[in-house]
C-alpha cells in the first residue's frame, strides 16, 4: 500500500501501519511511506515512546546487528466495554488489540432505569480493571452498546422500546470516574458486525447481521462502512410492518410489527400462554437445543417472518454474507432453516445466488468485542494517535 498524499507520512499514518501488520520492520515503513531513514526514526521513537509500538529483535543475525521487527504495543493501554441488554449487561476490560482480559455478566431487573443500572456497571467496571492490579495500563476510552436507536454524537439512546425510560440520558457522566476517558455508546446490532469485521472475516466489505433475540436489529456493513442512516435507526427491523402480524400489538405500542409475533419476547409470551416455565428466549432456545417439539416450530417460524422482512434488505443491499446472532442463534440450525425457506422464496435470486449465511463468529462475546472494536477505532485513529503525539511533545 502506497501513500498519494504528497504530505509526509505522519506518526499515526506509520502506527496505522504497524497495527495492520502492513508494515513490520523500519525499511518496509519507508517502503509504504516514502520517508526517510531519519523520518521514519522519529516517528517510531514518538510511538515508542506512547507505547504503542514495540521494537524487538526476532530471529538469528546473518553477519552485523540482528533484524529488528516492530509490533503493535497491544498492553499500552485498556479498553472498557458495557454491553447492556434487557435483563443482562455485560462488561469487559480489554487491551489495544481488543481482547477479552477479564469480563462479567450483571443480571438486572427489566426495567432497570440508568439511575439503578449505570452506578453499579461503574463500580463493578473499576473492580475489573482494578483486578489487573496497580501497575495496570491507562483507560484509554470506554465503548458502550445498546438496544434501539442510539444518539452517536450526544452518547445516549434515541429511541428504545426495550429500554423504558433511557431515551436522552447521556452515559458518559456515570462513567466519568473511570480515568476520564472519551465514552462511545452505539446500537447493539451495529457493534456485533464491527465484531465480525475481525479476523477472517475482515475482507467481507459487504455484510448484513441479524440480531434475533429478545428485540430484533441488523447490523449493515456496506462498501466496508458501517451504516447507521440518517438519524441512527438504520437497521431497526423488528418494528417493520408485516402481514403476519397484522391486529398482533407490539411492546412499542403500535401493532403488525414483525417483532410482535417473531421477536424472543413474543416467543416468550406465546409459550407462557401455553403454561410453559420460560422467562426469556435463552430460556426457549435451550428447550428447543434439547429437542421441544413447540419451542423448535416457534423458532423456525420466527426464521421464517424475519425471512420475509429482510428479503427486501437482501435485494437492496445485495451483501456477501448474512451473519446470524444474538440468542436465537444458539439454535442455529432450527432457525436458519426457517429464515432459508422464505429469504430465497422472495428475494430476488441473483442477489442470494452467492449468499453465504454464517453464524456470528464470537458467540455470546460478540457485543463485548464490538464495544471494544468500536471504541479502539476511535481513540487507535491515524487522528487521535498525531494527538497523541503532540501532547506527548509539548
Amino acid at each position: 500500500m502506497s501513500r498519494s498524499s504528497s504530505a509526509p507520512a505522519t506518526a499515526g499514518e506509520v502506527f496505522a501501519l504497524v497495527r495492520a501488520g502492513a508494515a513490520t520492520t523500519r525499511s518496509e515503513i519507508g517502503h509504504h511511506t516514502g520517508l526517510s531513514r531519519t523520518a521514519v526514526a522519529a516517528r517510531v521513537a514518538a510511538l515508542q515512546d506512547l507505547g504503542l509500538v514495540v521494537e524487538t529483535e526476532e530471529g538469528p543475525s546473518t553477519g552485523g546487528r540482528p533484524p529488528l521487527t516492530l509490533t503493535f504495543g497491544a498492553g499500552a493501554g485498556i479498553v472498557l466495554v458495557v454491553a447492556i441488554g434487557r435483563s443482562r449487561t455485560q462488561l469487559a476490560v480489554c487491551d489495544l488489540a481488543g481482547e477479552l482480559l477479564r469480563t462479567e455478566d450483571l443480571e438486572q431487573e427489566i426495567g432497570a432505569s440508568p439511575g439503578e443500572l449505570m452506578p453499579k456497571v461503574a463500580a463493578h467496571l473499576a473492580d475489573l480493571r482494578d483486578a489487573l492490579g496497580p501497575g495496570a495500563p491507562r483507560t484509554v476510552g470506554i465503548g458502550v452498546s445498546l438496544p434501539g436507536t442510539v444518539d452517536t454524537v450526544r452518547g445516549c439512546s434515541l429511541d428504545s422500546p426495550m429500554m423504558a425510560g433511557w431515551d436522552g440520558v447521556e452515559l458518559q457522566p456515570f462513567l466519568a470516574d473511570l480515568g476520564g476517558a472519551p465514552v462511545f455508546v452505539d446500537n447493539d446490532a451495529n457493534v456485533m458486525v464491527l465484531a465480525e469485521r475481525l479476523g477472517e472475516r475482515r475482507q467481507l466489505d459487504d455484510m448484513l447481521l441479524i440480531k434475533a433475540s429478545t428485540g430484533l436489529g441488523a447490523g449493515i456493513v456496506s462498501g466496508g462502512v458501517l451504516q447507521r442512516g440518517a438519524v441512527g435507526a438504520a437497521g431497526e427491523i423488528g418494528h417493520t410492518k408485516t402481514a403476519a402480524a397484522q391486529g398482533v400489538l407490539c411492546r412499542c405500542g403500535d401493532v403488525g410489527c414483525v417483532e410482535a409475533i417473531a421477536g424472543g419476547w413474543a416467543l416468550v409470551r406465546d409459550l407462557q400462554e401455553q403454561g410453559r416455565d420460560v422467562t426469556h428466549v435463552r430460556d426457549v432456545v435451550a428447550l428447543a437445543v434439547g429437542g421441544d417439539a413447540e419451542a423448535r416450530r416457534m423458532i423456525r417460524d420466527s426464521g421464517r417472518r424475519i425471512g420475509e422482512v429482510i428479503a427486501g434488505a437482501v435485494n437492496l443491499l445485495d451483501p456477501a454474507v448474512l451473519v446470524v446472532g444474538g440468542d436465537m442463534a444458539e439454535a442455529y440450525d432450527v432457525f436458519v432453516a426457517g429464515l432459508r425457506e422464505t429469504l430465497y422464496r422472495d428475494a430476488v435470486s441473483v442477489a442470494t445466488r452467492a449468499l453465504q449465511i454464517l453464524p456470528w463468529s464470537h458467540g455470546d462475546r460478540s457485543g463485548m468485542i464490538g464495544c471494544a472494536s468500536m471504541a479502539l477505532d476511535q481513540v487507535l485513529s491515524v487522528r487521535a494517535v498525531d494527538r497523541m503525539v503532540a501532547e506527548r511533545g509539548r
